[in-house]
């Protein structure tokens, strides 16, 4: 059993974090921190948790006592709070701000409108590629949404060296923008409406670049777009084909051929994988499989008469996205199961 804080729970991720921790059987949630709602039970702001006998605190970092610590706090307060973290207590920290993801703090710096903080060793926490580093880690940086869905619909083809670029589209709904309301997540201005933002400028570019090309060199593209539903992160994948692959597309059977040899690749490469479900061949995946879950649902495959591949992937922002994956991180830090206070499936419809 292992005692748990989750530091800024009062945003959409902190309120997943406690829903799934929760029910986790070797968690008990002992500091829940707010600074704003210091004092104030859990279900005021998260009314689905009504029941629990918890409430916010406002507790200082360094009197943090548990084995296990979330930061749930946005990009540049995480960075103020952890390095006390590290030096004070004996906790393993998960942090799910974009903080701790890179390996190289410039590129942060490039991205971010921050300074970082010296130098704090990180693993970034993307359990298909890097589980056996986050078990021994101290310190794991939680991917951000976007980048778990994309990467996840590329790594295969990167391993194998296959692709010379990578163009992702991904569509998120509007909880990824966070709880607190603004113009843009304004109700009249998503409802009916397609709205794609810093569409060659996102954050979230250099992470998917990043783990990408820890295995070949792929050039990558991302814009996302916000559109009217509440959970969900629907990545279209559009992958070229470097030379070295030398696969022909003249006719549609080959182009056919090409796309059920790339599923089978993904099937192969995520056969052992406990959260990552590969389609069959032109099955498409739906975000509504995977909602509330911790899965990735990866299909399509089907490549078109320039030669271009078209791969799907579908996460819940939120869970997989998020909160999900932290807690997948945390059983890889305590030794448990991987799945455990996650095997369950999504809601749908």
């Amino acid at each position: 059993m292992v005692n748990v804080a989750i530091i800024g729970a009062s945003g959409y991720t902190g309120g997943e974090l406690i829903r799934l921790l929760y029910n986790h059987p070797e968690v008990e949630i002992t500091t829940v921190t707010s600074r704003k709602n210091d004092g104030k039970e859990i279900y005021k702001v998260h009314p689905n948790l009504r029941g629990l006998d918890l409430k916010f605190e406002n507790k200082d970092p360094k009197d943090l006592d548990e084995d296990i610590v979330f930061t749930a706090t946005p990009h540049g307060a995480s960075m103020k709070i952890i390095p006390d973290i590290i030096e004070n207590t004996d906790a393993k920290v998960i942090d799910l701000s974009g903080d701790y993801r890179f390996d190289d703090y410039a590129v942060y710096e490039d991205w971010y409108p921050f300074k970082h903080t010296p130098y704090i060793p990180s693993v970034y926490g993307l359990p298909e590629i890097h589980r056996e580093e986050i078990k021994k880690s101290r310190l794991v940086g939680n991917p951000g949404c976007f980048t778990t869905g994309a990467i996840l619909s590329g790594y295969p083809l990167s391993d194998e060296k296959l692709a010379d670029r990578m163009i992702f589209d991904s569509k998120t709904g509007v909880s990824g923008a966070g709880i607190s309301p603004s113009e843009t997540t304004h109700y009249p201005n998503i409802a009916d409406n397609v709205n794609p933002y810093k569409i060659t400028t996102h954050r979230h570019t250099p992470e998917i670049a990043q783990e990408l090309n820890r295995f070949s060199n792929v050039k990558v593209s991302f814009t996302p777009i916000l559109v009217p539903v509440i959970r969900g992160i629907y990545t279209t994948n559009h992958v070229l084909f470097n030379e070295d692959a030398g696969f022909s597309f003249n006719t549609q059977e080959e182009r056919e051929d090409i796309g059920k040899q790339v599923c089978e690749i993904y099937k192969e490469h995520y056969d052992n994988e406990p959260f990552v479900k590969v389609l069959d061949y032109g099955e498409i995946p739906k975000l509504s499989s995977v909602r509330g879950s911790n899965y990735v649902h990866i299909g399509g495959f089907e490549v078109d008469r320039s030669g271009q591949l078209v791969v799907l992937s579908a996460i819940d922002n939120l869970v997989k996205g998020a909160g999900g994956q932290a807690i997948e991180n945390m059983n890889l830090l305590c030794g448990f199961n991987e799945k455990l206070g996650l095997d369950f499936f999504g809601v749908h419809p």
